[in-house]
């Protein structure tokens, strides 16, 4: 296929998936809006890359900031939702305020920003979304009651938008990691295991997403479990 420039907006940019996948993206010649809570955590420039800074647990500052990336960036086309985080325990260990922050950035965010950038991208006729799931969406698990909830509620979004963007030529993607060697697990009581094969690694995620967008236009690529060779879960020492 020959090579087609997309203006990307991607959200978790300045860290573990985001981060890779932004790379991936800007190597490949694409502009991307990369959109963090701090674009302090960004370095080094690139002629290619916009930071944006914008709390995705922050739902009222979502509508001003929506319409500015709509009037700065008419040429976009595609959006990647990478940002995301975890909490674990029992249901009974969570706050009301991390229940809600938890759905809020691993969902709510995700399907009110698509609520406002999707008519922009239809008019265009043709695009991508991609969302970075978890292989928490597929089963639930002990600990994860409201980790799970949050990335069931996105898996079922992503298949009922299919549905409603295929006469729009707009792809709806969505790929579900396992375990993921990333700071995600930096102030988690667990880790994927450090033997090779015992975790995915950013850049693998990174390649997929770059697959799914240089497929042909005439599928969709639904749904992709990645899982690391040998699950290996170890604890960390209190």
């Amino acid at each position: 296929m020959p090579f087609l420039k997309r203006c990307i907006l991607l959200t978790g940019a300045s860290s573990g998936i985001g981060r890779a996948i932004g790379r991936q993206l800007l190597q490949a010649g694409h502009d991307v809006i990369g959109v963090s809570r701090n674009p302090a955590q960004f370095s080094n420039t690139h002629p290619h890359f916009h930071p944006l800074a914008l709390d995705l647990s922050q739902v009222a500052q979502l509508p001003k900031s929506l319409k500015l990336i709509q009037q700065q960036w008419p040429e976009l086309d595609t959006l990647i939702f990478a940002a995301g985080f975890g909490l674990f325990g029992s249901l009974e260990e969570f706050s009301y305020t991390q229940i809600n922050e938890i759905m809020t950035v691993n969902f709510t965010a995700n399907a009110l920003i698509t609520r406002a950038l999707l008519p922009q991208i239809k008019q265009r006729g043709q695009g991508d979304l991609i969302f970075i799931g978890s292989e928490a969406a597929l089963q639930g698990s002990r600990k994860g009651s409201i980790y799970c909830a949050s990335k069931f509620a996105l898996r079922g979004f992503t298949q009922a938008l299919r549905e409603e963007c295929a006469k729009s030529q707009v792809r709806v993607a969505l790929v579900n990691p396992g375990m993921v060697d990333t700071p995600f697990f930096t102030h988690l009581k667990f880790a994927p295991g450090e033997a090779e094969g015992q975790a995915i690694h950013a850049k693998d995620v990174a390649e997929c997403v770059s697959f799914i967008l240089q497929s042909p236009r005439n599928i969709v690529l639904d749904e992709i479990n990645l899982s690391p060779l040998q699950k290996v879960i170890q604890f960390k020492k209190s």
